[in-house]
């Protein structure tokens, strides 16, 4: 959502691109503007302590190329954030609360375009791991959200396809 509108445009596609053939879900939607988030939530998935997982794989992007995991999510303006980009050769994880982005976290990453990726994000209690391609990236402790839905999210004119998607319960 942008301002209350709806600002992105999310399909199962068929693809011979796909990771795991012969579908992907795929942000389609080549405009917008650099701060218009593109979010889809599962609304019928909550989760306290996630251990989720998703393969991406950058399409297009002019002013950004920026694909992520939401976990713990209250809605499309409170969630935690992990963002790989392509674009700015870098990972980042944030809190983003009543729609404002906070930056706890940044790493420094090459990001190939060519090939698709994984992030995933293990959160039990306040202790989160984050890792890309199976390389841990980031390990934190924060309290702000304790559960809530999972999700996808872009920005701006990005394309990608994701696939994959994967959820389990910490125990």
């Amino acid at each position: 959502m942008f301002d209350g509108r709806p600002a992105s445009n999310w399909q199962i596609l068929a693809t011979d691109r796909a990771k795991s053939p012969p579908h992907v879900l795929a942000r389609l939607m080549a405009k917008g503007t650099d701060h218009a988030y593109k979010v889809t939530l599962l609304r019928d998935i909550l989760a306290t302590d996630p251990d989720l997982y998703v393969s991406f794989l950058p399409i297009q992007g002019q002013a950004d190329m920026g694909s992520g995991l939401i976990w713990r999510a209250a809605d499309d303006r409170n969630y935690y954030l992990a963002r790989a980009n392509p674009l700015e050769q870098n990972i980042r994880v944030y809190r983003v609360v009543n729609g404002v982005r906070h930056l706890p976290h940044n790493f420094d990453q090459t990001i190939d375009v060519r090939q698709w990726h994984i992030l995933r994000v293990t959160h039990q209690g306040c202790h989160g791991n984050i890792f890309y391609d199976d390389k841990q990236v980031f390990d934190l402790c924060d309290k702000t959200f304790r559960a809530g839905m999972i999700g996808l999210w872009t920005r701006s004119d990005t394309v990608t396809y994701v696939d994959d998607l994967q959820l389990q319960h910490v125990e």
